[in-house]
Order: C-alpha cells, then structure tokens, then sequence
C-alpha cells in the first residue's frame, strides 16, 4: 500500500525594486520555529492548485496576487517516510503593498535573494530561489 501524496507550495513575492518578501516563523511554530520562510503551504485535499497558492498568500501576507509564474517542482521522501511534492511560484507585487502576517509568522522584510539565501530555511526554498530568472528581481 502507498502512502499519500503531501503537497505543498510557495510563492516568491518580488517587489519593483527587485526584493523578495521574507517571513520569518514564529517561535511557536512546531516545525522550524524562527527560520526564514515564503507564502505557501499545504494543498487541501481537492483544492485546484492556483487557487491554494493564491488562498495561502491571503491567508498569511493579508493581500491578495493575481497573477503567479510556475518556477519549479521538486519531490522527496522525509526523514519520516512521507513523500512530499513542492511546487514553486513567483509574481511580481506593487512596492506599495501592505503586508499583515498571520500568526504563524512574526516578522517580515523585504530583502534581495542573495541575503534570502544566507538565512537558515529550507532546501526547497532555497532550490526555488535559486532557480529564480534573473529577469525576476
């Protein structure tokens, strides 16, 4: 018998002036509390794919994105021997733009990849933000 499927997602938010949102997770988060973050999260059983990414941004940067570019896919097995696949986006967001963070973030800044790339996160996102068009940012 297999396991299910686990999904997840996350979306690169990149202002005009090239800088990418960062989140940070609360200390209360019960996994990877106080690591550097994007929008993203699960896909709800049944739930179009778009429309979750779209659902989570809301959800946790309170501002609503129309318009998401594909970056990357990628696949693996936790240490847990659950299989998880992780879909990547990017959109482009007006430097204007208001964020209000849910409670599963405490802190956020708008930084350049490179600086992203230095903080401790996750291999996924990492592997996303590298792979990050440089017509991007």
């Amino acid at each position: 018998m297999s396991s299910p499927t686990n999904i997840a997602q996350k979306a690169i938010l990149i202002r005009e002036d090239g800088n990418i949102l960062a989140l940070r997770r609360s200390n209360t988060d019960p996994s990877r509390p106080l690591t550097w973050d994007l929008p993203g999260g699960e896909v709800e059983f049944g739930e179009d794919l778009l429309n979750s990414i779209k659902r989570e941004i809301r959800e946790e940067v309170g501002f609503n994105v129309e318009t998401l570019s594909l970056l990357d896919c990628l696949a693996w097995v936790n240490p847990r021997g659950e299989y998880w696949v992780a879909v990547g986006y990017f959109a482009k967001v007006p430097s204007g733009t208001k964020v209000t963070l849910s409670f599963e973030h405490s802190e956020f800044e708008w930084i350049s990849k490179e600086e992203f790339l230095t903080r401790e996160s996750t291999f996924r996102i990492k592997r996303f933000l590298e792979k990050l068009p440089p017509m991007t940012t």
